[in-house]
Formats: C-alpha cells, sequence, structure tokens
C-alpha cells in the first residue's frame, strides 16, 4: 500500500519523524528529482540546490516553522537542509521558467459541491513520474494550534495533497509557465492551506504574489453541518484569479485558464489542446452524463471518473507516452478522493484502472 507515519510534537521534531521514519521515500526523491532536473533543465544537483536558496528569506517571513520542519527531515534522513529546500521547490526549479519542447504532464482534479451534490467532495489522479510511487508517505501530522491533517506527499516535502480535521482539504495541478520568483514555493502554499481552520484563512495564505510560480489550487472547505463549498484559483508570482464556475462542480487539469493569469504568463504545456484540455473536456462530459441520468455525485462516481481511460494514454487515468523522451513519461502514480462533509479520504496507489481505493481511516 503506503507508507504512512504518524507525526507529533513541535515542528522540528514532526520534521525528524519524517526523515528518520521516511528516510527511503526521502532517498528516493532525491534520486528521481536529481534525474528530472537534469532532464527538463540541464542541470546538476549542486546547481539545483543553489536555484533553492533564494526562497529562504520568503520562506523566513512567511513560516518559521516551514523551515524547522524541513530542517529536521534533513536531520533526520541524514543529508543537507539544501537537499530538503530542494525537493520542496522542486516546481520552481523543474517548472518554471521552461524552456524545453514536447512537455507532457497530467493531473485531472475534480471538486463537487451543493447544490450538484448534497455533500462537499474533491479528488484528483497525481501523475508524474512513475518511479515515485515509491516515495509516497501518507502523513498523519498533530501540531499544536493547528489543524490535525492527512496528506499524501512525496518524501521530504512538507506539503501536499490532503485534507485537515476543519474540514479545508486541498487538490493541486502544475502550471508550466515562463516565470516564476523567489517568493514562496507552491508546495509550501500547499501545506499553508492545510494548516489552516477555514476556507478565508486557505486563501489569505496563496493569494496576492506569496507563490513564487504558477499553479491551481482546486480548494474545498465543509463545517461538517451541511455547509461546503470548493473554489478553483490559479495562483502565480503576480496574483491569485478564481476560475471557479456557480453550477456546484469543478474540473481543473494542467493549462491556465485564467485571462488575468494569462497577461503575465505564457502557459508552456506544448500539449495542453491534445492533453490538457482534452482531460478537462472529458471529465466535465462525464459529470454532465451522471447529472443528466440523476446519478448522486458521490465518492463512487468520484472513482469512475478518475479510472477513466478515454483518449488512452492521455487519458484521466494517464498512462506513460512512450512517443515522449523517458525523463517526460508521466503515469498516474495515485489517485485520491476527499469527502470533506465526512471527513473521509479514499486513496489507491497506481492507477485506478488497475488498483483498488481504499478508505484511509
Amino acid at each position: 500500500m503506503i507508507k504512512r507515519l504518524e507525526l507529533r510534537g513541535a515542528s522540528k521534531e514532526i520534521g525528524k519523524a519524517h526523515g528518520s521514519e521516511g528516510k527511503e521515500q526521502v532517498f528516493q526523491s532525491l534520486e528521481t528529482y536529481e534525474k528530472l532536473f537534469h532532464g527538463y533543465q540541464g542541470i546538476s544537483w549542486k546547481e539545483a540546490r543553489e536555484r533553492a536558496l533564494p526562497h529562504l528569506k520568503a520562506i523566513e517571513s512567511y513560516d518559521i516553522e516551514m523551515i524547522e520542519e524541513m530542517e529536521g527531515i534533513a536531520i533526520g534522513a541524514g543529508v543537507d537542509f539544501e537537499d530538503i529546500l530542494a525537493l520542496n521547490a522542486r516546481s520552481e526549479i523543474a517548472l518554471a521558467g521552461y524552456k524545453g519542447t514536447s512537455f507532457s504532464d497530467g493531473c485531472t482534479a475534480i471538486g463537487v459541491m451543493p447544490p450538484a451534490a448534497s455533500e462537499t467532495i474533491i479528488g484528483q489522479n497525481w501523475d508524474w513520474k512513475g518511479r515515485q510511487k515509491e516515495s509516497l508517505l501518507l502523513l498523519d501530522i498533530h501540531s499544536e494550534n493547528k489543524p490535525s491533517i492527512k496528506m499524501v506527499t512525496e518524501g521530504g516535502i512538507i506539503g501536499k495533497i490532503g485534507f485537515n480535521s476543519a474540514g479545508v482539504g486541498v487538490c493541486f495541478n502544475a502550471l508550466i509557465t515562463d516565470k516564476k520568483s523567489d517568493a514562496i514555493p507552491i508546495h509550501l502554499g500547499l501545506r499553508a492551506v492545510l494548516n489552516s481552520h477555514s476556507l478565508p484563512e486557505a486563501i489569505s495564505k496563496i493569494k496576492g504574489e506569496q507563490m513564487a510560480s504558477a499553479a491551481s489550487f482546486l480548494i474545498g472547505s465543509d463545517d461538517g453541518n451541511g455547509n461546503g463549498m470548493v473554489v478553483n484559483g490559479e495562483v502565480s508570482p503576480f496574483g491569485m484569479d478564481y476560475v471557479t464556475e456557480n453550477n456546484g462542480t469543478l474540473v481543473h487539469t494542467n493549462h491556465i485558464c485564467s485571462n488575468v493569469v494569462k497577461e503575465h504568463l505564457k502557459d508552456m504545456n506544448e500539449f495542453r489542446q491534445d492533453d490538457s484540455m482534452l482531460r478537462k473536456f472529458r471529465a466535465e462530459q462525464l459529470i454532465q452524463i451522471a447529472r443528466a441520468s440523476n446519478q448522486t455525485l458521490d465518492e463512487e462516481l468520484f472513482k469512475t471518473w478518475l479510472a477513466d481511460t478515454y483518449n488512452k494514454p492521455n487519458s484521466i487515468n494517464h498512462f506513460p507516452n512512450h512517443m515522449a523522451p523517458e525523463h517526460r513519461q508521466m503515469e498516474t502514480v495515485f489517485s485520491i478522493i476527499m469527502n470533506l462533509s465526512k471527513r473521509k479520504m479514499f486513496l489507491c496507489v497506481g492507477k485506478p484502472s488497475e488498483s483498488q481505493f481504499e478508505e484511509i481511516l
């Protein structure tokens, strides 16, 4: 299945436990990203570490406890702090300012809420390098004065996809663009969302020019009393813009939807028209079919949607495109569904067309 760590205490203690108990997964991430940075950007690991350092000042001002947690991971895993910082800035190093060609990427995120559904549910397929299945960790994080968090991440990375005890959850889609800043790496923005007690607090952590690179944050919040909402914000170094519909459903893939964001950034996903856009259209079609036939929009339907193989290999359930160079061959690494109304998570490690979802208690 997936290695699960229960992390408690102050930030450095949480990090130390992550690094020591998840050492194998941390080293898997280091190996993957050393190869990936060379493949995407033509840089060495030493150069990748140097590219991460300019973010340090902004992170210290944003949340010093994130620095302490990354320091703890480095101590626990027996590596340098700069190695862990580079992992947490991996999107800024690999994807922002991208100048390559024929880039292929894929993640499909879906959210439903009233009036389309009776509950607030978000979910996605996380599509990336297949070898990163070996780096996955399921973290249960318990910090003082913060909600407890259930999060699926890569070893060494302190923010990713999950939800918390306050009913706030987040899904994530990478956006490949031509610009970045030295502000907060987007994976740390994901952690800030999961540290939040409410939707307004979560938005306050990513709005404006706080994020160093572009990404889609699909954020859901439910108070457990029948009141829930899902919003989709595209963040960027130039500000955040909502790309949210009012019909109770949301879908996002891997291209920029906001005209505001596109005023400042160039979308560098060269397969956006025959991959990302088609996945978005397909997910929207599946939702429309379900609503037209009066099906209940619930976790079971999410499982079906996320296992969809239409337009394989570039389907919602993503398969490697063997026509692309090896370092650009992406596939579904895990699939996750979060019912925020019921505070439930369902996880499938690997492709949902080939594996089963399990409820995470």
